[in-house]
């Protein structure tokens, strides 16, 4: 029954069609302010209706059959200005606009160097997960350019929500990974000018092409005849994630044939990054050709190949900060000469899109899209059996591994004389040997009779997706625009491990050095197996995906307001299959698990009213429930066929209310927003100490408790409230000031539940609650300041400073660590808690850690020339220096669980430095940018 009332409200909602007064025309010329010639292929749309025109050759757009009244005409084109122009079209006349010029859009080139924030923050595991920054949207609005110009560089995100709660799409194809929920930027990495018709909505706001999540969209168009005809070189210089950018691109425009073609390609490439031993090098290549067929209907095919390959950098420790300072990275080492990096992540999935574009009428569009994506993520590590940990950060090679010492009785001996000495040697060793030592590694494992004891792997992910869809926009009167649309996912995932270099050696014995027995074999199909280059080991599985998705939105537009309605379905369909028997799960590892099955629904709505002409009110609402993504589905997805006891889709709650200021002189627009979202999932992975793991005896798991865990914590509540604040003043025609503001308070709004997935005891044990109410979000500043001053001189060149101050960063929490087993002694006959465990000791050692102000100065300019009178021919360059005074600041961090209880933290912290401490993510320090372009 409730299935049947939403499927008939989804259906059934009242719309009232008005008479349409005579209609009438609108026509106008576009040129560029430089050269005053004209500008083909600019996108002239008449908003709130589906009518959008594109310029000629000579620069002229023709709209027929338009309504007679008050109308609003947006003209946008790549790299330019866009012009709003409030219009008044009276009836049976055609309104002729003139010359209608469009300015260089300074903005358009500072995206340019935008890129070296998202892509230097890619996630460690095959995710897909790259920006914590969320969806940085470079859009006209201030605030939002400010968000990603100036604060992403401290990991900011908008309304500090995650940019799984965005929504990515090319060409209406959604770019989301099914995986994790969101995008993998890397996939369209170093194609800026082929990717910069781009269209956003903020928050819950409406869509033309989907039903959107708290976050807003980013939808990129590739359709070749919407890109203005020329040629772009431009050549860039950098010292972020890479140093070097050639890129290249031209674009046909449409012929007389009604062909049209865009083809882009680019290199980046570094030796060292900012942070050592951070190589990087990536190709990428663009490609999209249009027929078309006649008036009504058009063919675009979409090809995108962007393969990146970079060194990662370690996060690290205190510790580990102060001996060898915050550009230290301990992933890397010297071999024959040069610097090589252990973990790598390599990317290389091409999408292919084919579209169809049919114009059913004047006021009627049908896009129908067919997607195919392939190709892998791999992300290299080292893998060792009987031979000693590589990693120079490994806690036994620390100072701390003294000077924390206790003896059997639990009392502090890190002072004593002989661990002080054994510290200044640790300490004297670790700065002489600070990286890895590749000759040593080698060396162990051509002299060990042919089997490498440690080798090079990678966790590699092999994606199949093919999306199919379709989106409806039809006007079904002056008043009243439809837009509906559906989506289909398929996805097979292989998961493997692969191994890369065997490092000296000829082979590798597949097997887990922590298990013994049967338990030790990754596949009891193949025992003892041994492996060599090539070949997968380890864990090889196959995660399968069905997604369909399906909206219907109503956008309703009168002279005093606006308002729109959608509604939102989706069912989800998640499985494993495993091709490994593995040892610890003999009977839950082969084969296929069973379904996870997810069907939600989805509705927002919203109101503008237009107090004038230039003063708004904005109001949108969302309610939805969203499926878990597959990643929080499977706990322990490497080893069995476990699902998630009693997951649920999440429930999604959202509202925001702005006042807008649209005037000559001033923009402005202030955001109230609150959204909450209920019944999340989250898994990690991670060795622990102190979690007190019992066999079926009841005597601790291995005479310790120690166990490597996979830690589900479910039923996590979040709550973000908080508001937004942007203005854009022209103080002369040639100086402009600009203000923002962030205040929010992101916070976690309950107590989840708290398991860990043990295999040495194969089973999942309850840990109950983790009292994280009221702890603080982690990962993005949640007060962020910006002042800036901008001047543009007629003879186009500009320079800008903005000064920013960030605050209100905090270290992501561990919830094991606030669960009952914190204080609990099971050593103890009588279950009594530690000897000074009170709760009062205990919130002093879990405080949440927060980290210091940022304040940053940023610097930008640029200048352009026309080269040619005759034709569009112009030469510039774009610079920025970002943290100008070269300041140090942490933008994240997370506090290590390997200390599961009150008594390991408590003796961690007896010296004077900890061997398990939270570890820490740095930003960069002074950064410059420089890109020289050519169009012609």
């Amino acid at each position: 029954m409730k299935k049947l009332v939403i499927s008939i409200l989804f259906v059934m909602q009242v719309v009232f069609v008005w008479a349409q007064d005579k209609p009438t025309g609108i026509t106008g010329k576009v040129v560029d302010s430089k050269t005053q010639k004209p500008l083909e292929n600019v996108v002239a749309t008449i908003q709130n209706s589906t009518s959008t025109k594109m310029t000629n050759s000579e620069g002229i757009f023709v709209f027929e059959n338009v309504a007679v009244g008050n109308q609003l005409l947006e003209i946008t084109s790549s790299g330019y200005s866009r012009q709003i122009l409030a219009i008044e079209v009276s009836p049976g006349a055609t309104l002729d606009l003139g010359i209608i010029v469009l300015e260089e859009d300074i903005t358009s080139e500072q995206q340019l160097s935008l890129i070296t924030i998202t892509e230097s923050d890619l996630g460690d595991d095959n995710s897909g997960s790259e920006s914590t920054a969320g969806l940085l949207q470079a859009t006209r609005d201030v605030f939002n350019q400010a968000a990603a110009f100036n604060w992403g560089q401290a990991r900011f995100r908008i309304r500090g929500l995650d940019n799984e709660y965005g929504r990515t799409m090319i060409n209406g194809v959604p770019m989301d990974k099914i995986y994790d929920g969101r995008p993998q930027w890397g996939n369209w990495g170093g194609l800026n000018d082929a990717t910069r018709n781009q269209e956003f909505t903020n928050g819950s706001a409406p869509s033309d092409y989907t039903f959107g999540g708290p976050l807003g969209t980013q939808e990129i168009n590739t359709r070749a005849s919407i890109y203005r005809p020329g040629t772009r070189i431009s050549f860039s210089g950098t010292n972020t994630n890479y140093n070097w950018r050639a890129m290249a691109t031209h674009a046909s425009g449409m012929d007389k044939n009604g062909w049209a073609y865009v083809i882009s390609a680019s290199r980046r490439w570094a030796v060292e990054g900012y942070f050592e031993g951070t190589d990087y090098s990536a190709n990428s290549f663009f490609a999209s050709v249009e027929k078309k067929i006649n008036d009504s209907h058009s063919l675009n095919f979409t090809a995108i190949y962007a393969q990146n390959s970079r060194g990662k950098n370690s996060p690290n420790t205190k510790e580990i900060n102060d001996l060898a300072g915050i550009k230290y990275n301990s992933y890397w080492g010297w071999q024959d000469g040069k610097k090589r990096n252990s973990r790598d992540k390599d990317v290389e999935e091409p999408i292919f899109i084919l579209s169809h574009y049919w114009k059913i009428n004047e006021k009627t569009n049908l896009n129908t899209n067919a997607s195919y994506q392939f190709g892998s993520i791999g992300n290299s590590r080292f893998d060792f059996n009987g031979a000693s940990n590589p990693d120079p950060t490994y806690y036994r090679k620390l100072p701390s591994y003294y000077t924390t010492k206790h003896d059997d009785f639990g009392d502090y001996i890190g002072n004593s004389p002989q661990n002080l000495l054994n510290a200044d040697l640790s300490r004297t060793t670790f700065l002489n040997n600070k990286q890895i030592n590749w000759n040593a590694i080698y060396d162990a494992n051509v002299n060990n009779g042919g089997e490498s004891t440690t080798i090079l792997y990678e966790d590699r992910t092999d994606d199949k997706l093919f999306t199919a869809n379709s989106i409806l926009n039809t006007q079904l009167s002056d008043n009243i625009i439809l837009n509906a649309g559906a989506t289909y996912r398929k996805l097979r995932s292989e998961n493997f491990q692969n191994v890369l270099d065997l490092l000296g050696g000829q082979y590798y014995k597949d097997v887990d050095q922590f298990f013994s027995g049967d338990q030790s074999q990754p596949n009891l199909l193949t025992p003892n197996r041994t492996v060599v280059e090539g070949d997968r080991y380890g864990y090889n599985y196959i995660l399968h995906a069905d997604v369909f998705q399906a909206f219907t939105q109503f956008k309703f537009s009168y002279d005093k307001f606006d308002f729109y309605l959608a509604q939102n379905f989706s069912k989800s369909v998640y499985q494993r299959e495993g091709l490994y028997q593995n040892g610890i799960y003999p009977t839950n590892s082969l084969g296929k698990s069973d379904k996870a099955k997810f069907e939600n629904f989805g509705f927002k709505g919203g109101l503008t009213y237009k107090i004038t002409g230039r003063h708004f009110l904005d109001f949108n609402a969302l309610y939805m429930n969203s499926a878990p993504t597959m990643r929080n589905t499977f706990p322990n997805a490497r080893l069995n066929n476990n699902i998630v006891a009693d997951i649920k889709s999440e429930t999604v709650q959202s509202f925001d209310a702005s006042y807008i200021i649209r005037m000559p002189k001033l923009k402005a627009r202030l955001t109230g927003f609150y959204s909450k979202i209920q019944n999340a999932t989250d898994i990690g992975f991670f060795y622990s100490e102190g979690v007190g793991v019992l066999d079926e005896s009841g005597e601790l798991l291995g005479g310790s408790g120690n166990a490597f865990v996979a830690e589900i914590v479910t039923g996590i509540n979040r709550k973000n409230m908080g508001a937004e604040f942007g203005l854009e003043y022209q103080i002369t025609s040639t100086i402009k000031a600009t203000g923002t503001a962030a205040y929010g308070q992101y916070t976690f709004d309950n107590n989840p539940n708290v398991k860990l997935s043990v295999d040495n005891a194969q089973r999942v044990i309850d840990y109950g609650q983790s009292t994280m109410k009221d702890y603080k979000q982690a990962g993005t500043p949640q007060k962020a300041y910006s002042v800036g001053l901008e001047y543009r001189d007629p003879r186009f060149w500009w320079v800008g400073l903005n000064a920013n101050y960030l605050d209100d960063t905090y270290i992501d929490v561990s919830p094991l660590l606030r669960t009952s087993n914190f204080y609990k002694n099971v050593d103890d006959p009588q279950g009594l808690p530690f000897y000074g465990a009170t709760e009062e000791e205990g919130r002093k050692l879990l405080k949440q850690e927060k980290f210091d102000p940022i304040r940053l100065v940023n610097l930008t300019g640029g200048k352009s020339w026309r080269v040619s009178a005759k034709n569009r021919n112009t030469v510039g360059f774009f610079a920025s220096i970002n943290n100008v005074f070269d300041v140090d600041y942490v933008t994240g961090g997370f506090e290590q669980a390997r200390n599961a209880n009150f008594k390991e933290i408590k003796q961690d912290m007896q010296g004077p430095a900890r061997s398990f401490g939270p570890k820490y993510f740095y930003g960069y320090g002074r950064t410059y940018f420089l890109n020289v372009y050519f169009n012609f």
